[in-house]
């Protein structure tokens, strides 16, 4: 097949979306597809090339005032429609519903190419989360931002989320376009459990003689990391905590760490190198991720798929992989008192932390990325053949048409 992604979050670029469209077009690429990638660059030029055997276009854009590392880019509609008849793809996936998603969906419709989006966004991924509390303004902004998501996905052949819980707010909204669930899917010949690892502990300058408290997530405020931070000055537990990553909140939760005095028991790792994410995780005694705006975390997966408890708010679709009291604990957004409870709890009671993770591996080993592969594949055939049909079908009504008249 011929497969065009588009989207405005594309490595070098940190984050979940990211890591999600770069895995499809390098995997699609290893199995034999050939592969278009429309992304912003990262500066004023327009840049074309092949990186992972991917055909990459990266168009010039400017930072995002309100959003640090996301781009904009501008508006290269006469670039992106030369592109789509070049490459004449079978099929446009599009990741994004902003600029290049939206250039890239009106283009590929008007050249006769079937679309496929999927959904990574909610409201508070848009808005603050200041805004989205105002008492007055916050529900009417929730509603604008779902009507445009809705909208834009009504105008696609077809529509995916990575969970249902993701699924059912857009059909609660108004989708009206046949839709479906496609997890983004984890890499279990990649991810799997293993022996710690002491050495990736003192190359990062993480104790060894302390319980690590993984989380591993763009540092940005709807994540909530600061709920984490003050569970840990309530916590029992000598445990360290571990933030793997960086983002906008970074200077902001610097400054908590100082104000609750707990320095000590926290460590900034900004990026970590892939080759030390996967002993990192298994050196770690437990996840965390307090987030209130996730339709599927990545990290999370990673981190259920190298056999780790896991503790997660219990917001959006965070339960659909963290099973209360089977392998890990939800607790109730913000509340930090109660995220120090269950900290201390699973970390001083062995028999519970090897349960739960055990259970993990179990429940992860239902979205092994081949087997999402292998669902991408039968959806494009399918809306390929279909639209194909479709579009015959009108032209034999207009010739029929036209030779009565």
């Amino acid at each position: 097949m011929r497969i065009m992604i588009v989207t405005d979050q594309y490595p070098p670029m940190v984050g979940g979306v990211p890591n999600v469209t770069f895995g499809l077009a390098t995997s699609f690429v290893k199995r034999g597809h050939q592969v278009w990638v429309i992304a912003p660059s990262y500066g004023a030029r327009t840049i074309r090339r092949s990186e992972n055997g991917v055909a990459v276009s990266r168009f010039s854009s400017f930072e995002w005032p309100t959003y640090k590392d996301l781009r904009i880019p501008f508006l290269p509609f006469a670039s992106i429609r030369q592109l789509i008849k070049q490459s004449k793809p079978d099929i446009v996936h599009v990741h994004s519903p902003i600029v290049l998603g939206n250039i890239g969906r009106m283009l590929a419709a008007n050249l006769r190419k079937p679309v496929v989006a999927t959904n990574h966004y909610v409201p508070s991924n848009m808005l603050s989360r200041e805004v989205l509390a105002d008492p007055i303004f916050g529900k009417p902004l929730s509603d604008i931002t779902y009507s445009y998501l809705v909208q834009f996905y009504n105008r696609c052949e077809y529509v995916t989320s990575p969970t249902r819980t993701a699924l059912n707010l857009l059909l609660e909204h108004g989708l009206r376009a046949p839709s479906g669930v496609i997890s983004n899917g984890i890499d279990l010949s990649n991810y799997a459990p293993g022996p710690p690892e002491p050495e990736v502990l003192r190359r990062l300058g993480l104790p060894e003689d302390r319980p690590v408290i993984l989380h591993i997530n763009r540092l940005s405020p709807e994540k909530r990391i600061d709920v984490l931070l003050d569970a840990v000055a309530k916590m029992k537990t000598p445990a360290h905590v571990a933030l793997a990553s960086t983002g906008p909140a970074e200077a902001e939760l610097r400054a908590q760490v100082e104000r609750l005095q707990i320095a000590d028991r926290v460590t900034f790792l900004g990026f970590v190198r892939d080759a030390d994410l996967i002993p990192l995780r298994r050196s770690a005694r437990l996840f965390v991720i307090p987030s209130e705006a996730d339709l599927q975390s990545m990290a999370l997966m990673e981190a259920m798929a190298c056999g780790l408890p896991v503790l997660a708010a219990d917001s959006y679709a965070l339960p659909e992989l963290v099973h209360h009291e089977q392998n890990g604990f939800l607790f109730q957004p913000g509340a930090s008192d109660e995220l120090a409870q269950r900290m201390d709890q699973v970390l001083t009671d062995e028999a519970m932390h090897a349960r739960m993770g055990a259970e993990s591996l179990k429940i992860i080993a239902e979205h092994d990325y081949v087997k999402v592969l292998e669902q991408w594949e039968v959806l494009y055939h399918r809306l390929i053949a279909e639209f194909k049909d479709t579009h015959s079908h009108r032209s034999r009504q207009r010739l029929h048409t036209s030779t009565r008249l």
